[in-house]
């Protein structure tokens, strides 16, 4: 009896291993089952497009009343930033489109009020992958600027130099687009058209940036290459990166024309967030800045930088 109830609780507990081990068995069929499932909708949601942007807003005051140190009685800046997108994906198909918009105003009582950016920025990209995160691409690229333009030589005095699409330049560019990620992309084009437009009068009889006295259009023809790097490198703080090279096979090949824009942004909550932004400007044509040793005119590598903390909303 004792041999035969010891052999009935081996059984229970034997069945009992069993149902459990079974239990777990079904229970991950179920978590894969599932898992599955979500996968397959998700891919199967046949989302084409994808759309987004954020507005940004960033103000600062300083105002001093009998300050020993110096300064401004009063100063103001206001800059406003707009970027969109518009992306599209089907097959090996792919359509990318980005505007970027920036405009700022610092006001101070000394120097009263002057732009701190303006920045007009079009890109609209076709890419055909043709494999290993390589694209057959065709590159469309406006940039410009929204309002009047100047210089200030000294303080009291200042030279229009800039106006909307004066300049403008237009870049028409089929090449080779490297995308290894969504974060990532090297677009390389040996043959590429850009246009530099100056449709004011004043800056046109003067010849600036590069057309000819009294015309409108400058054409160049030559080797382009841009990348683009969009990152989290580490958390709530995002760099985004903008680098252009041109090259006019025309005139002056060696003097290499370059456009860089760099932006990071440190989020401090869903609406708060702060930006350094710098550009660095090196066009061979614009030749506005005096040389104050020898007097002569010519082109300059051109900096700004803008830090900034204010609202900032995604959509």
């Amino acid at each position: 009896m004792k041999h035969l109830s010891c052999i009935l609780l081996l059984a229970l507990f034997a069945f009992a291993g069993t149902t459990r081990a079974q239990d777990q068995t079904f229970k991950k069929l179920r978590e894969e089952s599932a898992k599955g499932i979500k996968n397959t909708e998700k891919d199967t949601t046949g989302r084409l497009w994808r759309k987004g942007g954020s507005f940004g807003v960033n103000f600062n005051q300083g105002s001093l009343s009998n300050w020993a140190a110096g300064g401004d009685k009063l100063s103001l800046s206001l800059l406003g930033t707009l970027n969109v997108f518009a992306n599209y994906k089907k097959g090996r198909h792919s359509w990318d489109n980005n505007l970027d918009l920036a405009y700022g105003y610092v006001n101070t009582t000394s120097l009263g009020t002057r732009k701190s950016d303006d920045r007009i920025d079009l890109t609209s990209k076709y890419g055909y992958d043709i494999g290993r995160n390589w694209y057959l691409s065709g590159l469309f690229n406006l940039r410009t600027q929204f309002t009047d333009g100047y210089i200030y030589p000294t303080d009291s005095t200042r030279e229009f130099t800039s106006t909307f699409f004066a300049p403008a330049y237009i870049v028409l560019s089929p090449g080779l687009d490297w995308m290894p990620n969504k974060e990532f992309s090297l677009f390389m084009s040996p043959f590429t058209g850009r246009w530099i437009v100056v449709r004011d009068e004043y800056l046109s009889s003067r010849g600036a940036y590069g057309v000819d006295t009294g015309k409108h259009v400058k054409s160049e023809f030559g080797a382009y290459v841009t990348v683009n790097w969009n990152k989290e490198i580490a958390k709530n703080i995002t760099y985004k990166t903008k680098l252009e090279l041109f090259s006019n096979y025309k005139e002056r090949p060696q003097n290499i024309d370059m456009f860089w824009t760099n932006i990071i942004s440190l989020k401090v909550n869903k609406l708060i967030s702060a930006n350094i932004s710098w550009d660095m400007i090196y066009d061979d044509d614009v030749r506005v800045f005096e040389n104050k040793e020898t007097g002569i005119m010519g082109p300059r590598l051109q900096i700004k930088q803008v830090l900034g903390v204010g609202l900032t909303a995604k959509f």
